[in-house]
């Protein structure tokens, strides 16, 4: 019927070929790992069906026949990175050192491929690699009693929590870069400002904390402590 929108379709559900015909001059792998790769260069907003096709070296048009939605592509994209995760050696029986151990993988994972977090969305996690990733999650948690409900918002905290972490480390780091000091300098001239306001007495929760300083240790141990504190809430910490 003329105008009636296109019915959704799952690209997974679609095989890659027929059986009949010749065989595809292209794979999904090969269309996913060009796009990674502009998007790796260039983030996500370089990534577009006619620049995919220029660096397969086709048509727009002739793309559309394997992928037929730019979300599609997407979904291609989470999917092939998704294969970078290790699971070699868990689950060990530690659901919790498992947990965590997956947490910085997922955060590697985002800093190899700093556009990810924008596509980190339930749109995309019905990928046969994130479905394996998901399934094995859920093996991990076999020690955890708890509801399977229960073990997916777990899931869904620890990755939550390590993509927000993640960004406001790009944030930051996109900042440094932008300011015309340094980031010492940056620092030291908003911890005196703080430390001005705070002198008032308008502040006293804030005043009494500022005097201890910051926690100890560097990012990495910052990270660790935000990890560990998701994972013991759902069994209690050790």
């Amino acid at each position: 019927m003329a105008g009636r929108a296109a019915e959704p379709e799952v690209i997974w559900a679609r095989p890659e070929r027929t059986g009949r015909g010749p065989k595809p001059a292209y794979s999904r792998a090969d269309i996913a790992a060009t796009a990674v790769r502009i998007a790796d260069a260039g983030g996500i907003d370089a990534v577009s069906m006619r620049r995919v096709a220029a660096d397969l070296g086709c048509g727009t048009m002739s793309l559309y026949n394997y992928v037929p939605r730019k979300e599609d592509l997407y979904e291609l994209m989470v999917d092939a990175v998704s294969a970078e995760y290790d699971f070699a050696g868990q689950p060990t029986g530690d659901w919790r050192a498992d947990m965590m151990a997956l947490g910085r993988q997922a955060r590697a994972l985002m800093h190899r491929h700093p556009w990810l977090p924008r596509l980190m969305t339930a749109a995309y996690a019905s990928s046969p690699r994130t479905l394996r990733f998901l399934e094995h999650c859920l093996t991990v948690l076999d020690g955890l009693d708890a509801p399977a409900g229960t073990k997916m918002e777990l899931i869904a905290m620890v990755n939550g929590s390590v993509m927000t972490y993640v960004v406001n480390e790009f944030a930051m780091a996109e900042r440094s870069r932008a300011l015309p000091w340094s980031e010492e300098q940056e620092q030291a001239v908003r911890g005196a400002y703080m430390a001005r306001a705070l002198a008032a007495g308008e502040y006293p929760r804030l005043a009494a904390l500022f005097t201890q300083g910051p926690p100890p240790g560097d990012a990495e141990e910052s990270f660790e402590r935000m990890l560990r504190r998701v994972v013991d809430s759902f069994g209690g910490g050790r």
